[in-house]
């Protein structure tokens, strides 16, 4: 099959979104399936405002139309909703083409953080992109029925997988943890206002917090909160090494729609301690029992106090959460994307969405 994928997200950027497509490709390609990428990297690109880590591409309306045209897709798979996805909408519209979409990113909150406009502004723009697509593809359940309350109703499951390899216990401890004060609080991600950071900065717990990524509020954190531990960004065997070292996983986001972190952490057996909304829910499940409340034992903790769960996960079966977190698997996930994709190659009644 012929797939383009058409992205707003990708290296050097670091995030869920650049990770899930990456091991997407590889997997595709390695099935066989002939892969054309289109990504910031091949316009001009200028900083999001406030957001310098990720660049827009500039007018890339002519240079995505040329590079679909000459690849000729079976389908395109669009993973954004920002220029580069557009463009690709448009051309894939001009010329009958089918593709899918997906929703990595509620887009409406983070825009009510940022500008502190409600999110109900933000979702007939969501519904009018999606509209078109002959799949929106979600990570969890729950993001699908969220989005179906919302007007947009064509979703399939796309869950996301780790790399069994390097998630895992038995890393030898990270050196910058080795002398903390237990226990040692790990939150690992964007430092960035929509993450939610400061419900776990201003936690009143005992013990050591520690911060691994970058982003534009780093600065800003690191000097109100001097006590806390902030690494940067850490990739490979130190990411892996610094999930084992910790006591506690703590992810304080409630705007994330999966959170590849979360099960990062537990397949290095660290329990996770987060807010009980969709993505927390959708991996550690209401109880801490897991998403269907079936594991025999806790792997997390989720409360509306965020110090409550922090102190309750502590308590929790790291063997589980190690057990668990190795559940997600990349080729089952592309087994999802396939299937959603070659749907989309079925004839269906024409829908004219604008």
């Amino acid at each position: 099959m012929r797939i383009a994928i058409c992205t707003d997200a990708w290296h050097p950027q670091v995030n869920g979104v650049v990770r899930t497509l990456s091991a997407t490709v590889d997997r595709l390609a390695a099935r066989g399936h002939e892969i054309e990428l289109i990504t910031p990297g091949q316009f001009l690109t200028i900083p999001l405002p406030g957001y310098s880590e990720i660049r827009l591409a500039m007018a890339p309306r002519f240079g995505t139309r040329r590079t679909l045209a000459d690849f000729a897709p079976d389908v395109v798979h669009i993973a954004t909703e920002g220029p580069i996805g557009w463009s690709a909408r448009s051309w894939c519209k001009a010329n009958r083409v089918p593709f899918t979409s997906a929703f990595h990113t509620r887009f409406p909150e983070y825009a009510a953080v940022r500008t502190g406009l409600s999110a109900d502004h933000f979702w007939p723009l969501m519904r009018r992109f999606h509209g078109s697509s002959r799949a929106v593809l979600v990570s969890t359940p729950t993001l699908a029925d969220e989005l179906a309350r919302q007007g947009i109703h064509h979703t399939r499951l796309w869950t996301r997988g780790i790399d069994r390899q390097l998630f895992r216990p038995g890393h030898e401890p990270l050196a910058q943890l080795a002398d903390l004060p237990r226990p040692i609080m790990l939150n690992v991600g964007r430092v960035a206002i929509e993450k939610n950071l400061t419900a776990f900065l201003d936690a009143d717990v005992a013990g050591t917090k520690v911060v691994v990524g970058n982003g534009p509020d780093l600065a800003r954190l690191k000097a109100a909160y001097p006590d806390v531990q902030f690494l940067g960004a850490l990739h490979g065997e130190d990411l892996a090494s610094a999930y084992a070292s910790a006591d506690v996983f703590v992810f304080p986001s409630k705007t994330d729609t999966f959170g590849l972190v979360m099960i990062e952490a537990l397949a290095c057996g660290l329990p996770v301690a987060g807010f009980a909304v969709p993505g927390p829910l959708d991996v550690i499940g209401k109880r801490g029992y897991g998403p269907r409340d079936d594991l025999p034992m806790q792997i997390g903790a989720l409360e509306d106090d965020l110090a409550l769960a922090i102190q309750k996960a502590l308590r929790c079966d790291r063997v589980g959460a190690a057990v668990q977190g190795a559940r997600y698997n990349w080729d089952r996930a592309t087994d999802e994307f396939l299937a959603a994709v070659s749907e989309a190659l079925e004839p269906v009644r024409e829908r004219e969405v604008a």
